[in-house]
C-alpha cells in the first residue's frame, strides 16, 4: 500500500459559510480516516530550516509556501493508488468547506 502526504488549505469564512451538516459528515469522515491509521494534524506555525554546506542552522519562522488560501493541516494517508487517495480526501472538511486540499505520493528514500 502506498503512502500520500495531503495538505489542506482552507480558512475560517469559507468553513463558517459551508452548512452545518455537510461539515459534520466531513469531520465524521475526518473520524473514519484516523479510525483506519491515517495521521492527521492541524496546522501550526511552520519554521524554515535552513545548513546550506553544513555551515550552521539557520531557523526562520512563517510560512513559505504561497497561496490564496492557509495551510489548515495534514493527513499521512495510505491508498492502493493515487486515485484512492484523492477520492478518501475528496470529503474531508478542507475539500468541501470552499478550501483545497493537495495529494503528495510519498516515496522512500533510495
Amino acid at each position: 500500500m502506498a503512502k500520500f502526504v495531503t495538505i489542506g488549505y482552507g480558512d475560517q469564512d469559507g468553513y463558517d459559510r459551508t452548512d452545518a451538516a455537510v461539515r459534520d459528515r466531513a469531520h465524521a469522515h475526518d473520524a473514519r480516516l484516523r479510525a483506519a491509521g491515517a495521521v492527521l494534524g492541524i496546522a501550526g506555525t511552520p519554521v524554515q530550516v535552513t545548513n546550506h554546506d553544513g555551515a550552521g542552522t539557520t531557523v526562520e519562522r512563517g510560512p513559505f509556501m504561497s497561496s490564496s488560501l492557509p495551510v489548515a493541516g495534514f493527513e499521512i494517508i495510505e491508498a492502493e493508488t493515487i486515485e484512492e487517495a484523492v477520492r478518501l480526501v475528496a470529503q474531508t472538511p478542507c475539500a468541501v468547506a470552499r478550501g483545497v486540499v493537495e495529494v503528495w505520493p510519498l516515496r522512500e528514500p533510495a
